[in-house]
């Protein structure tokens, strides 16, 4: 028995040195015989180069998972990138869920992905919410629950294990669980009938896991553990009541929510005690394997319940369809993606005015500060030059008041960004563009509720994220209304 297979460590790109970077840690990783990596970045090529090494050089087969909420370009350089989920719901097409999740599978496998940790099963019940945002399916649970348990099926179907999350809700939340760990005091009635109705739809789907919330619930378990480590909401509540017999797994144990008031090694007994099967990006994966050894050995962890997350963790394994060329994307399946993009940028305040060139282009960033996981804004000058068009970067609207602005305004919830709506600074600086530009066009790169901040802009329209795919989207949305 190695517990080390309860475990799946991150693997990161690095711009320069690609995976190499990370070679020694995967490689101890692959030594350890830990049950999988989670991959954070890299080209095409190089993750179907990376996803066949770790697979020829691992002992058993391994779960290779990433965060696939917005395509596999979310991820990949070169793969398909889509629309948020809040995006592709507010088009009220089930159908355009299913393919976007059987597109996303497609192009997983073929990468050699076995597990996407989507779709989230949130329902987005907080406006101030700082970690949900557009990565829920909305604010109707019974909706959710309907667009969640399509998903499922469609990347299940493509033999991608699907990840419902984060259980039991993380909707209600007003601090980020990457820095804190937030505390939800729902009553029970509103968290059994409303947090729960989409993963209760998840588990008739039959979906193969599921992902903890380091958040606590007093109203489910009033220790105030996290329901990382609760045994009342996981064994109780998860595997009893609710009869879910797949791959509980844990969200990051890197995070400051997963440990509050105990270490990571000591939170991740309780967690394994609680009933996760599977504990994620640990911070020292010796460090955490140690822990567990000498859990085992003082019977703080049982071995029954060890072998229990082991039997799951290779069932699911097996189950997951092996990387192969078979019904991979087609070139009408990565059109349709794009067009995806296209169909959600809309007006969300005021008529659409007409965009001329040249155009001048005022970045209002919000997220300049986010370190890890942003993306360029690079894709949304080039589609204009790919076009043709003339457009800038400028500080200031143009004194003669020629080109057309365009103030493009990047914020979304951001891990470990604290807070779901813009900074002070950045509301200033759209008042203060909208002051010298009155006809400017805000095209604002996030939420489209957070226009409750803007209240100096006359139009504003919406891309719902910063993604690539959204930016150029923004753009081919901008040069249409030309």
């Amino acid at each position: 028995m190695s517990v080390a297979n309860l475990i799946l460590t991150a693997i990161r790109w690095d711009p320069a040195l690609g995976y190499e970077k990370d070679r020694p840690a995967f490689e101890h990783a692959l030594e350890r015989g830990v049950g999988g990596f989670v991959l954070f970045g890299g080209e095409q090529d190089a993750v179907r180069q990376l996803t066949k090494e770790l697979r020829l050089r691992s002992r058993i087969p391994l779960l290779i998972a990433a965060d696939l909420e917005r395509g596999a370009g979310q991820q990949f350089a070169g793969a398909t990138g889509l629309p948020p989920l809040a995006a592709i719901a507010s088009l009220n097409d089930p159908d355009a869920v299913r393919r976007a999740a059987r597109l996303t599978a497609r192009e997983a496998r073929t990468l050699g992905v076995n597990w996407d940790f989507a779709p989230v099963c949130d329902v987005d019940l907080t406006p101030d919410n700082p970690i949900l945002g557009t990565r829920a399916f909305g604010t109707d649970p019974h909706r959710v629950a309907s667009l969640a348990a399509t998903w499922i099926r469609a990347c299940q179907g493509e033999g991608v294990l699907a990840c419902a999350k984060h259980f039991p809700g993380h909707g209600r939340t007003r601090a980020d669980s990457h820095l804190e760990l937030p505390v939800v005091d729902a009553a029970k009635k509103d968290l059994l009938d409303v947090d729960l109705l989409p993963f209760r739809a998840a588990i008739e789907a039959g979906v193969a896991s599921i992902m903890t919330a380091h958040v606590a619930y007093p109203a489910l378990d009033a220790s105030g553990a996290p329901a990382t480590c609760s045994r009342e909401i996981l064994q109780w509540l998860l595997r009893q009541q609710l009869k879910f017999d797949g791959l509980v797994v844990s969200d990051a144990l890197d995070m400051a929510g997963a440990h509050a008031g105990c270490t990571e090694g000591e939170s991740a007994v309780a967690a394994l005690n609680a009933g996760c099967d599977l504990l994620l990006c640990p911070s020292s994966l010796d460090d955490l394997v140690d822990a567990l050894e000498r859990a085992i050995a003082s019977r703080e962890l049982l071995p029954d319940v060890v072998q229990q997350s082991l039997r799951r963790r290779l069932k699911w394994a097996q189950w997951a369809s092996p990387p192969n060329e078979y019904r991979k994307p087609s070139a009408t399946d990565i059109a349709w993606g794009a067009q995806l993009a296209d169909r959600v940028v809309r007006m969300v305040r005021g008529i659409r005015p007409p965009v001329r060139a040249p155009l001048d282009i005022i970045v209002i960033d919000d997220d300049a500060a986010i370190t890890r996981g942003r993306t360029s804004r690079e894709p949304f000058f080039a589609t204009f030059r790919a076009a043709g068009w003339d457009a800038r970067a400028v500080d200031a609207p143009a004194r003669d008041g020629a080109p057309t602005t365009v103030i493009a305004l990047f914020g979304e919830v951001q891990a470990g960004k604290g807070r779901a709506g813009y900074s002070e600074a950045t509301q200033a600086a759209v008042s203060a563009a909208c002051a010298a530009a009155p006809d400017a066009l805000v095209m604002q790169f996030g939420h489209p509720r957070l226009i409750r901040e803007l209240p100096a802009a006359r139009s504003i329209a919406t891309a719902w994220g910063g993604d690539s795919v959204m930016q150029q989207a923004a753009a081919r949305w901008l040069m249409r209304s030309g």
